[in-house]
């Protein structure tokens, strides 16, 4: 049952195919899967031009702002037209739908989760005060804002943009923050329903 930390500054960074950006990738699972493969993906992205979003057949993703003005998410069919514009606001839309992001001013950061419709689903949250966490199989953590206590196995102590994640574990978790303008990210991941 492994539990991995990383902190943001060290995750490796790849520059999107358009060249619209730049995303650091958290973890893609299985280790060594490909963008076709994975059953769930967490990365950061950095959006420094508007153009079209990739399209991940399959996948779901919730995408939450974290830093910058933002961008208005548009599909060609009118479906979605959503203004990612308030940061820790998680939104959720299906990855197969083709979408154009236009940024909103400045680039901006943003923290996506990716799961495979029929292998996994994702609960993203935003915590800012203490709270005890349902048995997860598979989940992660990133400390947005101020410095969090974690205990699940043993206490672990995070600080902003540290985190941890774990598969296989069914960990019960209990959060406690240590400043008053702390949030954190948290993501349950369970298998999808037959």
């Amino acid at each position: 049952m492994p539990l991995v930390r990383f902190h943001r500054s060290t995750l490796p960074a790849q520059p999107w195919k358009n060249g619209g950006g730049v995303t650091q990738e958290v973890l893609c699972l299985p280790q060594g899967s490909s963008p076709d493969q994975f059953d769930w993906r967490v990365s950061i992205a950095h959006i420094a031009s508007s153009g079209p979003f990739s399209v991940f057949a399959g996948i779901d993703r919730v995408i939450t702002l974290l830093e910058g003005p933002g961008v208005r998410l548009r599909s060609h069919d009118g479906a979605i037209d959503h203004r990612l514009d308030t940061p820790l606001q998680p939104f959720a839309f299906p990855g197969d739908t083709p979408l154009r992001a236009d940024l909103l001013g400045r680039d901006c950061h943003d923290f996506n989760v990716m799961t495979r419709r029929q292998v996994r689903t994702a609960r993203v949250q935003v915590l800012r005060e203490a709270t005890t966490l349902p048995r997860s199989r598979e989940g992660l953590f990133m400390v947005v804002h101020g410095g969090w206590e974690l205990q699940g196995v043993a206490p672990v102590r995070l600080a902003s943009d540290e985190g941890l994640w774990w598969r296989e574990s069914g960990l019960a978790w209990q959060l406690s923050p240590q400043d008053a303008d702390a949030a954190i990210l948290a993501v349950s991941i369970e298998p999808a329903s037959p």
